[in-house]
């Protein structure tokens, strides 16, 4: 683990797909920091890019342009011959559907045998490892049971040992419970935490799941191809009973709107609606305050007093209304004096 660098940089990355001819821009720009160690959720409507930007962690697909370092390698540059091993020692990946990383007619063990065999890694410290890794994920007495006779959350607990499998430092996880109940759900969010400590292992988690936040530290909301909010899990500085400082993390979580490296974010739809928000805008600095407001406004008097009736915007709405946007509450606020 290196304290200083962080595991995961992306700045300014770019995807660019090619569909018959037509050329479709899944990440525009996008920016992301993650540490080493970090326990992170990744949020967004469907072809918001957070799939793409998954592949693209993942060694998947090559990104178009910008940079992406993942534990110092360079994925816009890596050469060619070098992708197969990034993915196979580097990175762990679990799917939606379990079924999808499991060989039908093998055991729970002997799954997760096979990357390591095909590795090139055996004997006794392989076994003993794909032991371990069953213990995590509490099947150790369905090791020696097929795919077929697991129940749908059994069988992701086994994908899930499976990529770990060759001891990745990243582990990609796209909507691992998006075929569980709500049950099976939460023991297996209680598996990525567990393992996220114990292993200290970098865990990215896409998902639609409303409850992804409870059970991750920050979460990231992405919308066309960026970065456009965080929601990151509060800490409260307390003195321990041994007089020591400490911090303590809770369920509350305090969200922004990312400002990324060419200045920009994102207003969220409902926002620029009920502003009549076409276009135009006009920035204004007030009291230590950045001031947005529609073209057509006015504009602040001389005395820097302003003079804005705008709307008033809840600062709750229904998280079904549009998609992801319940990330992004909390915009900005503004004085009428």
């Amino acid at each position: 683990m290196n304290d200083i660098t962080p595991h995961i940089i992306c700045e300014n990355l770019v995807k660019i797909f090619k569909v018959a001819d037509v050329e479709v821009l899944a990440l525009q720009g996008l920016d992301l920091t993650v540490q080493y160690g970090e326990l992170l959720g990744v949020v967004g409507a469907s072809g918001s890019g957070k799939s793409t930007l998954m592949n693209v962690l993942g060694g998947l697909a090559r990104p178009s342009a910008g940079q992406v370092i993942v534990d110092g390698h360079t994925l816009l540059t890596i050469p060619q011959s070098e992708v197969d091993f990034y993915r196979q020692d580097h990175v762990g990946f679990v799917w939606q559907q379990a079924l999808r990383t499991l060989v039908p007619y093998l055991t729970a063990y002997e799954n997760i045998m096979l990357p390591m065999t095909l590795a090139g890694k055996a004997g006794k410290s392989a076994q003993e490892r794909a032991r371990h890794l069953l213990e995590l994920v509490e099947l150790s007495d369905r090791m020696h049971h097929p795919p077929a006779q697991l129940s749908g959350g059994e069988q992701q607990r086994v994908a899930i040992a499976v990529g770990l499998a060759n001891e990745p430092k990243l582990l990609l996880a796209d909507e691992p419970t998006g075929e569980l109940d709500s049950a099976t759900s939460e023991l297996v969010y209680g598996i990525f935490q567990r393992l996220n400590q114990e292993l200290n292992l970098t865990i990215i988690i896409v998902s639609h799941d409303p409850l992804l936040a409870q059970h991750v530290g920050r979460v990231v909301a992405i919308r066309d191809g960026k970065t456009a909010a965080e929601s990151v899990r509060r800490r409260h500085v307390f003195v321990n009973e041994q007089g020591l400082i400490d911090t303590r993390e809770d369920d509350d979580f305090e969200e922004f709107i990312v400002l990324d490296s060419a200045g920009r974010l994102q207003i969220p739809k409902e926002y620029r609606e009920q502003l009549a928000i076409k276009g135009h805008v006009h920035m204004e600095m007030h009291d230590g305050r950045l001031i947005v407001y529609p073209a057509d406004y006015e504009k602040p008097h001389e005395n820097g007093d302003l003079d804005l009736d705008l709307p008033v915007i809840p600062q709750k709405h229904d998280p079904d209304q549009d998609g992801d946007d319940h990330w992004l509450r909390h915009l900005w606020s503004s004085n009428k004096k």
